[in-house]
């Protein structure tokens, strides 16, 4: 295991984050969703490195093999441990692919970090902008469902993400487009984040607001959003931040739920090299 150096926790102990990094060419920076790991991006992972890309994905602090501290999920935190990723490695004209809650990751670094060492940008299943129903955000979604989510998680956790993961995958009585293992090993991933961390990173990803993030960036940006994600509606999501990025393009999935990375890899990988600039 390889880690990057991400600061201190509260009490001073170092928060490490564990990463891989293959193949050559102009990197490609993953950014997983909740409540998985880099594990995650194994069909891009594995396809990508063939296309002359360079390819890195990290374990969001918290989750996988990744420090565990107490405290730090809060978007701010989160986005300045993508920049010692990218500052630790050295890399420049970054592809940064954030899924799901990995989007707001994207969105605050750009904004809080000016966009530095990145080429491009593509939010896939993103939450971004504002995941929250509120007064001013009156499109969005009940507090009470995150509250619920809290509660599910503190009663049963494995039983919770067990439940969690079929939709997540589009897995109903008549459709089942990712196997049952497949859905296992996803629960046996998020059952490495910790409690607080699974917690704290859905009040983080549903009640921070991007409205004011994404107008920053400059570089070309790609949403990518299957029209049948339960998780994060795409009405709620891709369909408000695709006007609030300048010239930023949005491709919707038909009939893809909100893990498409791992329901329709071939389609993914084939639209993000296209966007990169390299042949797949």
């Amino acid at each position: 295991m390889e880690f990057i150096k991400a600061g201190t926790d509260a009490t001073g102990k170092p928060v490490e984050l564990n990463y891989v990094d293959y193949g050559q060419g102009n990197p490609v920076v993953l950014i997983h969703g909740w409540p998985l790991d880099l594990q995650s991006w194994e069909y891009q992972l594995a396809e990508l490195p063939l296309h002359g890309v360079r390819v890195v994905a990290y374990d969001r602090r918290g989750f996988g093999k990744s420090s565990k501290p107490w405290d730090g999920y809060n978007y701010d935190t989160l986005a300045d441990d993508l920049k010692a990723v990218l500052d630790q490695l050295d890399l420049q004209n970054v592809t940064l692919v954030g899924f799901s809650m990995g989007g707001g990751e994207v969105a605050r670094y750009m904004s809080r970090h000016g966009g530095a060492r990145v080429g491009k940008v593509v939010f896939v299943s993103a939450v971004t902008p504002y995941l929250l129903k509120t007064d001013d955000n009156p499109d969005g979604v009940s507090k009470s469902t995150f509250d619920g989510m809290i509660e599910g998680l503190g009663k049963d956790r494995p039983g919770f993400l067990a439940d969690f993961v079929k939709p997540f995958f589009g897995v109903g009585a008549l459709s089942h487009p990712v196997s049952q293992p497949t859905l296992d090993w996803n629960v046996s991933i998020a059952l490495q984040g910790t409690p607080r961390a699974t917690t704290e990173c859905v009040k983080a990803f549903s009640a921070t607001d991007f409205r004011q993030d994404l107008p920053t960036i400059q570089v070309p940006t790609l949403f990518i959003h299957g029209d049948a994600d339960k998780t994060v509606p795409l009405e709620n999501s891709a369909e408000r931040a695709v006007k609030l990025v300048p010239g930023a393009e949005l491709l919707t999935y038909d009939g893809e739920p909100h893990g498409l990375i791992s329901t329709a890899p071939d389609r993914f990988n084939a639209d993000l090299l296209k966007f990169i600039g390299v042949a797949s």
